[in-house]
């Protein structure tokens, strides 16, 4: 084996804080009561810092912009501590189980990915929302929509499409996301159907509108997955002696293609095509353009990508293309679809500036 190829030794902890010992053992139902009880006092503190404004008001007064008067942070901080405190207190009569220690505390640069690709998601998003003239409102509810179809999608992904044998007869590990498995072409279909019941209830916003923005997060949130996919020396490629291959010290000895910092390259091409789509448009691209552009570059990429990649379904290891290659060729061929068929490529910069504006205004 040639010696100047990169070892990787793959650790996947970023840092570890050992195990936290705490002074006293918490009641795991007071934690429960304490939530209930911080939900519905700061209702209760919302009603009385925030009303609503009198149905018997002139219309003059209820078009007047005020601000709500907001809840002070003594009076949060005072329902946080005093629900912590009596619901301790209560279950020390009533038994219940409890937590003595905490950890050991661990931060896995798989998990540091993902949350930072949210978080950058989140802040890309949000800005587009505003560029629309939409609220900060709606951009927080999708994030959360997203999320939940993220981990949900991704998991169950990775049950249907890779392992479902092995999950069949262990259907309880279904729910054990914390022991890996993950899988990027469930995500996809679980984000598509998030943002689907989000729209559903604000009318004001469009599916494709959505669709389409949201392309540019998920290209650079997936660079930082697969670069987590890296140091915990997953979704490997095959043995090689190109230059640049990486010698995985958890997997074996041998080089092989880093498959995963191909997609990541991928991911990086994308975000960049995708971005300046966005701002040649300014802001407001032709529908449909952004996401047909996404489905093709990204699987396309994906599909070729799987050469170089050691099957992860077991079953289709004798197959003439992988799971990964089949389930990415009708994602390739509805990105060409949008592209040829549903994109009006004569929509001009200056057109898209004038509605974006006009939109905004609504």
């Amino acid at each position: 084996m040639n010696n100047s190829y990169f070892v990787w030794p793959g650790d996947p902890v970023m840092v570890n804080f050992g195990t936290l010992s705490l002074p006293f053992e918490v009641s795991i139902f007071g934690l429960l009561l304490a939530g209930i009880l911080i939900y519905f006092g700061y209702n209760q503190l919302d009603k009385t810092f925030n009303p609503q404004p009198d149905k018997r008001r002139s219309r003059k007064k209820k078009e007047s912009k005020q601000q709500p008067s907001l809840i002070p942070t003594s009076h949060i901080a005072g329902l946080v501590l005093g629900a912590l405190i009596l619901g301790q207190l209560i279950f020390l009569i009533f038994p219940s189980p409890g937590i003595s220690q905490i950890g050991p505390i661990e931060i896995r640069w798989y998990g540091a990915g993902f949350a930072f690709a949210f978080i950058l998601g989140y802040l890309i998003g949000s800005s587009m929302f505003r560029h629309a003239g939409f609220k900060q409102e709606d951009a927080d509810a999708l994030l959360m929509y997203l999320f939940i179809g993220t981990i949900a999608g991704a998991r169950l992904g990775e049950v249907i499409f890779y392992n479902p044998d092995y999950y069949l007869r262990n259907p309880a590990e279904i729910i054990m996301i914390w022991k890996g498995g993950l899988a990027s072409h469930g995500a996809f279909i679980g984000n598509i159907l998030a943002i689907w019941l989000y729209v559903r209830s604000r009318p004001h916003i469009t599916y494709i509108w959505v669709l389409d923005r949201m392309t540019i997060p998920f290209a650079i949130g997936g660079v930082f997955v697969r670069v987590g996919n890296f140091f915990n020396s997953e979704i490997y490629g095959l043995p090689t002696e190109v230059p640049w291959a990486v010698v995985f010290e958890r997997i074996d000895m041998l080089p092989r293609h880093p498959s995963m910092l191909y997609e990541a390259g991928v991911g990086v091409l994308l975000f960049i095509i995708l971005w300046g789509m966005y701002k040649y448009w300014k802001h407001s691209p032709p529908p449909g353009a952004l996401l047909g552009t996404f489905l093709t570059v990204l699987f396309t990429g994906r599909f070729l990508i799987e050469i170089t990649k050691v099957e992860q379904a077991d079953f289709a290891v004798d197959w003439i293309v992988g799971m990964g290659q089949l389930l990415s060729i009708p994602l390739v061929i509805a990105g060409l679809y949008i592209l040829i068929a549903r994109v009006n490529w004569k929509h001009s910069p200056e057109q898209s500036k004038t509605e974006t504006q006009g939109h905004s205004k609504t």
